[in-house]
C-alpha cells in the first residue's frame, strides 16, 4: 500500500522536470519566476489575454503539494481547466492578467497586441517578478531579464499555469460576448475560424468585436 508520503514524492517526480527552468533561477539567489503566455491569438473575434503567474519556491518542496494536471491548457478538457485555474488562484503568489481589445488588434497587428496584453500581466505582478519565462521565440522585451521558449507551457509549470490562467479568462469573456450576439455562437468556438463562425458571419455579417484585420474566405 502506498503511503500519503510516498504519493507526495511520487507527484513531485512527475513535477520536477517541468520546474528544470525555474530551477536554474533559484539557485542563482532570484526568489520571483514569472511564466507568461496568451490566448486567443488567432481567432476572427474577441480580445487577446495574457497571464503572468508567480509561484512561491516552497510549492515544489518535497513536503509540499504541488497542484495535479497543470499542463498547456489545450491539452485539457473545460471542465478541468476550470478546476486547476482555481487550484492555481489559491497556490500562486501572484497572477496578473492583460486584455487587448479587438480595436487595438486591428490597429497595431496581433503580435504588437500580444506584446502588450503581456506587459500589462507583467506590470500587474505584485512583487515584481526578477525574471521572466516566456512562452515561444518572441517577445518585446522590458526591463525585467528574459528567457524565451519555445513550447513553453509543455516545458514550464509556470508558463503551463499561466496558459491555463489566460485560456479560462478569455473564456469568460466570449461566454459574456455570447449573450450579447448569441447568433455567432462565441461560447462554443470562442471566436476561433470554425465552419459554423464563419456561416454565421456570412449570414450576419460582423458584429461589433469581430476582428476587421483578420481576412477569411467568404466564398
Amino acid at each position: 500500500m502506498i503511503s500519503d508520503n510516498s504519493r507526495s514524492i511520487i507527484s513531485q517526480r512527475k513535477i520536477l522536470p517541468m520546474i528544470e527552468y525555474e530551477s536554474k533561477f533559484w539557485e542563482n539567489g532570484l526568489r520571483f519566476i514569472a511564466g507568461v503566455d496568451e490566448s486567443g491569438r488567432g481567432p476572427l473575434a474577441g480580445p487577446v489575454v495574457a497571464a503572468a503567474v508567480v509561484f512561491p519556491k516552497s510549492l515544489f518542496a518535497r513536503d509540499s503539494n504541488p497542484i495535479a494536471d497543470v499542463k498547456d491548457s489545450k491539452k485539457l478538457t473545460h471542465k478541468k481547466r476550470v478546476q486547476v485555474f482555481e487550484n492555481i488562484q489559491k497556490k500562486a503568489l501572484s497572477i496578473g492578467v492583460g486584455i487587448v481589445s479587438h480595436n487595438v488588434i486591428d490597429e497595431v497587428n496581433i503580435l504588437n497586441a500580444t506584446f502588450r496584453a503581456m506587459h500589462k500581466a507583467i506590470n500587474r505582478l505584485v512583487p515584481p517578478p526578477d525574471h521572466l519565462l516566456i512562452d515561444g521565440p518572441h517577445f518585446a522585451e522590458m526591463d525585467i531579464p528574459c528567457t524565451k521558449i519555445i513550447d513553453g507551457d509543455s516545458k514550464s509549470f509556470t508558463i503551463a499555469a499561466a496558459s491555463i490562467i489566460a485560456k479560462v479568462v478569455r473564456d469568460n469573456l466570449m461566454a459574456e460576448y455570447d449573450e450579447k450576439y448569441p447568433e455567432y455562437g462565441f461560447s462554443k468556438h470562442k471566436g476561433y475560424g470554425t465552419s459554423a463562425h464563419i456561416a454565421a458571419i456570412k449570414k450576419f455579417g460582423y458584429c461589433e468585436i469581430h476582428r476587421r484585420s483578420f481576412k477569411f474566405k467568404r466564398n
